[in-house]
């Protein structure tokens, strides 16, 4: 049926936290709560019965934990899961897994300190996106071991850097909804010799630290959280903290970072419209700006500044984009040079940096 509601299934051990979710929900005449419950074997008896659109799932339960059960919902019966994890320690690294595991995202229990009109606005919108994905089957096998890498930093840190103007590429990155995986696949195909990497991408404050951890295992390139001052340096990729906004500066031919806590822009703190919109003043034609998956439209009308100063400009094809918002945006707004599927957008990134 055309008008058919968005059905949802909570799980979560807190009583209190099933009833504001599910009146959450209930504010939405496009969605409705189909059931609620305490631990992921009566999650699994309730979807034997109807199977949910949307599933929101915790992670601290008895019985099972949400991440096991997630890894179940992937490999056997796929459905959109909006992951809610903790706003620190733990809770960020399983954030991560979650979204490793195949969660469409991970929502924050920070986000209940906000008002109620932004967690209904954050809430929903969120349901509505991940109803609109299809994941697919995961096989889940053991992660070998990964063999430490070189790491160019004693080399680098002895260069000097002269107070000239600079011909530097600086590639700045933005993402939002599945920008977790699409990042990690990005910067998996850059080598140490690639131009300096700056990446916002929407993540609750805390989730970010793990997130760079984790990539700093897995890729070439060294990734790390930003910090205020940080130097943008070749074959290093800088993450911007989680409500934080990140600005690209430059001193003479170095650029460096700079975080604020400056008004949300788009929603978001950080914003990738902030990001964009520092590249395009202090990189200008030597910026390569690229848009990846996510929901809303932060990012494309920084993307169209990249392009307007002489900077190159990509975005994510609809196809590999687990939801084609802000690309879809840029692209509308004439700001985009190349649509690329994912798994070519670095090496095209390689190509017009001239590495």
């Amino acid at each position: 049926m055309i008008n058919e509601k968005i059905k949802v299934l909570i799980v979560d051990d807190s009583a209190l936290f099933r009833q504001l979710l599910s009146k959450i929900i209930a504010t939405d005449p496009g969605l409705e709560v189909i059931g609620t419950a305490s631990d992921p074997f009566i999650a699994a008896n309730r979807m034997s019965v109807q199977a949910p659109d949307v599933i929101l799932l915790d992670h601290y339960m008895p019985r099972m934990d949400g991440l096991t059960f997630l890894k179940k919902i992937m490999a056997q019966h796929p459905i959109p899961v909006v992951f809610i994890a903790e706003d620190a320690g733990k809770g960020s690294e399983l954030a991560v897994k979650a979204l490793e595991v195949g969660a469409f995202d991970v929502l924050s229990k920070e986000i209940f300190t906000d008002s109620y009109q932004n967690i209904k606005v954050k809430i929903c919108d969120l349901v509505r996106a991940a109803s609109a994905v299809k994941p697919s089957k995961k096989l889940f096998t053991e992660t070998p071991a990964i063999k430490p890498k070189l790491n160019a930093d004693a080399v680098l840190q002895q260069v000097k850097v002269k107070n000239v103007r600079t011909n530097d590429k600086v590639i700045a990155v933005g993402a939002s909804t599945g920008g977790t995986e699409a990042i990690r696949m990005f910067l998996e195909g850059l080598p140490l010799s690639c131009p300096g990497v700056v990446i916002v991408q929407h993540m609750p404050e805390n989730f970010t630290k793990s997130f760079a951890e984790r990539l700093n295992d897995l890729c070439r390139i060294s990734v790390k959280e930003a910090a205020d001052g940080d130097l943008v340096k070749p074959g290093t990729a800088l993450i911007a903290p989680g409500n934080q906004h990140m600005l690209l500066k430059r001193r003479g031919g170095q650029y460096f970072i700079e975080l604020n806590k400056g008004p949300l822009v788009n929603r978001h703190r950080p914003s990738v419209d902030v990001l964009f919109r520092s590249a395009s003043i202090y990189a200008a034609q030597n910026c390569i700006g690229v848009l990846l998956t996510g929901m809303g439209d932060d990012g494309a009308k920084g993307l169209l500044e990249i392009k307007q100063v002489g900077g190159r400009t990509i975005a994510q094809d609809e196809k590999t984009s687990v939801v084609f918002g802000m690309p879809k945006e840029a692209i509308q707004l004439n700001a985009v040079e190349k649509v690329l599927p994912l798994q070519d957008i670095a090496r095209y990134v390689l190509q017009v940096s001239g590495k």
